[in-house]
C-alpha cells in the first residue's frame, strides 16, 4: 500500500503543505543538501545496493511484513535519495507525503544501520528529510507544538521558572518524612555534579526527582540542580529538525553547568535527551567536545554501585536479558 493510500489527517501538515511553493521547495532542499551535508548524501544514494537487510531491522517493516514500502530501504527511495535524484523538483503534495514517512514510519533509532553491510546511516538520512520538512513548516503538530514550548521556555512542558522551583521544593519537603536531612541543593557552585531532568518529570512524574535525590543522599554525592531556564535536557527540536533552537537549548543545558563550575553533568534516564547532549547539540555547536563531561544515570549508578556508595540488596538467580536502547547503548557504545 502506498503513501497515498495512508494519508494521516494533521492540520500543521496540510497547513505547511498549502503554503509550500515549488520553487520554495527546490530551494530549500538545495540549500540543505549543499549547504549542511556536502557529498555525504550523494555518496549514500549511490552505494546503497538496495538489498532490503535493513528490513529485517525496521519494527515498521516487520509489523508490515506484506508491504515492502514500510522497509527502510524503500523510504529512502520515497523521501531523500527522490530529492537527490529530482535535483529538489518536487511539489507540495509529495512533500507531504514525505513528511508522513519521516515522521510516522521511521523513529530513528538506528537500528537499521547495524544491519546495512555498506554502513548507508539511514536514521542520519531520515533527520535530514525532517530537517528539510521543518524549514518548508511541514512538521506534525503534536511535535511541533512541544517544540514550540522548547523555544519559549526552554522545557517541552511549558513549565513556569517558578513552577519548576516550587517542584524541586515540594519534593525535597516530601522526601524528608523518609530522609530527614535531605536536601535538593539549588544552584550550589563548585558541586561534583549538576543533575538534569526532562520536563515530564516535574510535570507528571516528580516523584522520580524525589527517588533520585533519595540515592545521592545516600550515596553522600556532593551535587545540585539548577534553578533557571535550561535545566530540561530533553530536545523535540533535535526530532522536528530545528538544529538552530537544538543548538540553543544545549548552549543553555551546558552553560548552566559551567556557570555552576560543576566537574559534569548526571542526566536522568531520557535516553533522546541524552542523545541530543552528547551527540547532536554539540556537534551543530561545532563543539569538538563537550564543554562540561556528560554521563548518563546507568553509567553514574553503575560507578555508585562498584564505589560501595549504594549496596544491592539482593541479586537476581535467575537470567536477565537487557532492551537495547538505541540512544544510551546503541548510540552510546
Amino acid at each position: 500500500m502506498g503513501i497515498e493510500k495512508r494519508l494521516i489527517e494533521d492540520a500543521n501538515l496540510t497547513r505547511g503543505m498549502q503554503l509550500a511553493t515549488p520553487e520554495r521547495i527546490t530551494k530549500v532542499i538545495r540549500d540543505v543538501l549543499k549547504g549542511e551535508v556536502g557529498a555525504r548524501v550523494k555518496v549514500y544514494e549511490q552505494t546503497c545496493m538496495r538489498c532490503g537487510a535493513c528490513a529485517k531491522a525496521c519494527h515498521f517493516s516487520l509489523s508490515h511484513p506484506d508491504d515492502a514500502s514500510y522497509t527502510p530501504v524503500a523510504k529512502l527511495d520515497k523521501t531523500i535519495f527522490k530529492m537527490v535524484r529530482e535535483s529538489g523538483k518536487l511539489n507540495a503534495e509529495q512533500m507531504r507525503g514525505i513528511a508522513q514517512i519521516a515522521h510516522t514510519e521511521c523513529n530513528m533509532c538506528r537500528r537499521c544501520i547495524h544491519y546495512c553491510p555498506v554502513g548507508v546511516d539511514i536514521a542520519y538520512l531520515m533527520s535530514l528529510v525532517r530537517r528539510i520538512c521543518n524549514k518548508l513548516g511541514i512538521t506534525p503538530t503534536f511535535i511541533q507544538d512541544t517544540a514550540n514550548s522548547h523555544s519559549a521556555t526552554f522545557n517541552q512542558m511549558w513549565v513556569r521558572e517558578d513552577e519548576w522551583i516550587d517542584s524541586l521544593v515540594w519534593q525535597e519537603e516530601e522526601a524528608r518524612e523518609e530522609f530527614p536531612g535531605i536536601r535538593i541543593p539549588l544552584d550550589k557552585e563548585g558541586a561534583d555534579f549538576m543533575y538534569s531532568v526532562i520536563a515530564p518529570e516535574p510535570k507528571f512524574r516528580t516523584q522520580l526527582i524525589y527517588q533520585a535525590a533519595a540515592i545521592f543522599h545516600q550515596a553522600g554525592s556532593d551535587w545540585t540542580m539548577p534553578s533557571r531556564p535550561g535545566w530540561d535536557n530533553s530536545d523535540m527540536c533535535m526530532f522536528t529538525g530545528d538544529y538552530e533552537m537544538m543548538g540553543r537549548i544545549k548552549r543553555a543545558h551546558f552553560e548552566l553547568a559551567q556557570k555552576l563550575r560543576v566537574k559534569r553533568i548526571v542526566m536522568g534516564e531520557c535516553g533522546h535527551a541524552f542523545r541530543s547532549v552528547y551527540d547532536q547539540g554539540n556537534r551543530w555547536l561545532a563543539w569538538k567536545d563537550s564543554p562540561v563531561p556528560v554521563v548518563h544515570a546507568i553509567e553514574f549508578y553503575w560507578e555508585l554501585i562498584n564505589e560501595g556508595k549504594i549496596k544491592i540488596t539482593h541479586q537476581f538467580e535467575d537470567p536477565v536479558t537487557i532492551h537495547d536502547p538505541c540512544n544510551t547503548i546503541r548510540g552510546r557504545g
